[in-house]
């Protein structure tokens, strides 16, 4: 392996230092111009809000599977169901009417 002479040595540091130092430059600048054109925005959506975004669509798409089950459901039984959430992953529960005590 052979040794870089001492001179080298501070070049690729000063070289180093002046490359992060344009980076970071960079990312300021596109910050900047971020937030001017998007006033009150934040940094890009952040893997937090991306998985918030696919649960709040998994979350509509269960709703309108209940409601078209519950539709069903009503359409052709002459039982009483209920939109409810199941640890089976049932979207809809039947009901028993409570009797009237005689």
């Amino acid at each position: 392996m052979a040794a870089n002479p001492p001179g080298q040595v501070g070049f690729q540091n000063k070289n180093r230092v002046a490359i992060l130092a344009e980076l970071d430059k960079e990312k300021r600048r596109l910050i900047q111009s971020q937030s001017m054109n998007n006033p009150g925005a934040s940094i890009p959506l952040s893997r937090p809000a991306v998985k918030e975004f696919r649960d709040q669509a998994e979350q509509q798409h269960i709703a309108a599977q209940q409601k078209a089950a519950l539709q069903h459901a009503h359409a052709h039984s002459s039982g009483f169901f209920i939109t409810q959430d199941s640890s089976f992953g049932n979207l809809i529960l039947p009901v028993l009417p409570r009797l009237d005590p005689e």
